[in-house]
């Protein structure tokens, strides 16, 4: 590898422009060369159509940041591997569970790092709700994760699609921060899907998890919120109560605001993704994708009004 790692955006879609190319362009050590996209591309760097065009006629890169859809994402994160890249996944990081373990068990041949992103995981308030709830005894744990799928994924048919995780897609972050910062696994007990009546991906979910202790954890997820957008974890400890808001950027105990930031969470995991690298070692972690899956295998399905974008 190179002092510094080359890396190509595959898939140029809202999340790679907005987060990808500005968090590798902040991180020392990292420098996008190349995007791969049927269509979009930005003017200033080489484009491909297809990742074997990259790989054929591209510069040379170290790695690919696989920001395309997930039922997609599993045969390029095999191409790129086969060739010897590093890969960055976007979370959710495949479509499915089982097609993750051939991917770690490649990784391991190749000797390259394969990430599986939780980008979550490192807004500025998660690690400080980890180590509070650590001294504490959690009694009950809701949450609330709504937001409205016409701003946040206009005109992306595939999220409705067989495979694209419908409100999973934004609900599989609160699952990420949840399976983090608890001290113990959590698994469903129960789930209510709502699929509109032409889409193959719910709109809506209403979930029960619990854990060994037979702690309560309540979820609800919807795709529907208008207004003021709902990111929350709430807490109940012997210690009272806390809540993690804005998606992870704030953190109270009781009345007293410990964490409000606005800090960016793509720098961290572009420097995680580099250190992993630099070690020849992947981090894969499964626990917030096997809660969706399992969901989906106890969820009783609710037909819901049609959803037209």
């Amino acid at each position: 590898m190179s002092e510094v790692l080359r890396i190509a955006i595959v898939g140029f879609g809202e999340i790679a422009r907005r987060q990808h190319v500005p968090a590798i362009a902040n991180t020392a050590g990292a420098a996008l060369v190349a995007v791969v996209d049927p269509a979009k591309s930005p003017a200033d760097l080489p484009h491909f159509r297809d990742l074997q065009e990259l790989l054929h006629n591209g510069p040379e890169i170290d790695a690919v940041a696989l920001c395309t859809p997930p039922q997609v994402r599993r045969a390029q994160a095999m191409t790129a591997l086969a060739a010897g890249k590093h890969v960055l996944l976007e979370k959710p990081p495949g479509a499915t569970v089982a097609e993750l373990t051939p991917l770690i068990a490649a990784a391991q041949q190749a000797g390259r790092t394969l990430f599986a992103t939780w980008h979550s995981r490192y807004a500025p308030a998660v690690e400080p709700i980890r180590h509070l709830l650590a001294l504490r005894k959690i009694l009950k744990v809701t949450i609330i994760w709504k937001e409205d799928v016409r701003v946040w994924h206009p005109g992306q048919a595939w999220i409705f699609e067989a495979g694209g995780f419908g409100v999973f897609d934004p609900g599989i972050n609160a699952l990420s921060i949840l399976t983090h910062i608890l001290p113990q696994p959590v698994f469903v007990r129960r789930a209510e899907l709502a699929f509109p009546s032409n889409r193959d991906a719910p709109i809506a979910a209403e979930l029960e998890f619990s854990d060994e202790t037979g702690l309560p954890v309540h979820a609800e997820f919807d795709f529907r919120q208008t207004g003021p957008q709902s990111w929350d974890i709430l807490i109940e400890t012997d210690a009272g109560p806390v809540a993690l808001s804005k998606g992870g950027a704030q953190l109270r105990d009781g009345d007293r605001l410990i964490v409000d930031s606005a800090k960016e969470e793509y720098p961290a995991l572009y420097r995680r993704f580099l250190a992993l690298a630099s070690e020849g070692k992947s981090d894969v972690d499964l626990a917030p994708l096997q809660l969706v899956a399992d969901s989906f295998m106890l969820g009783r399905r609710r037909v819901v009004e049609p959803f037209e974008d």
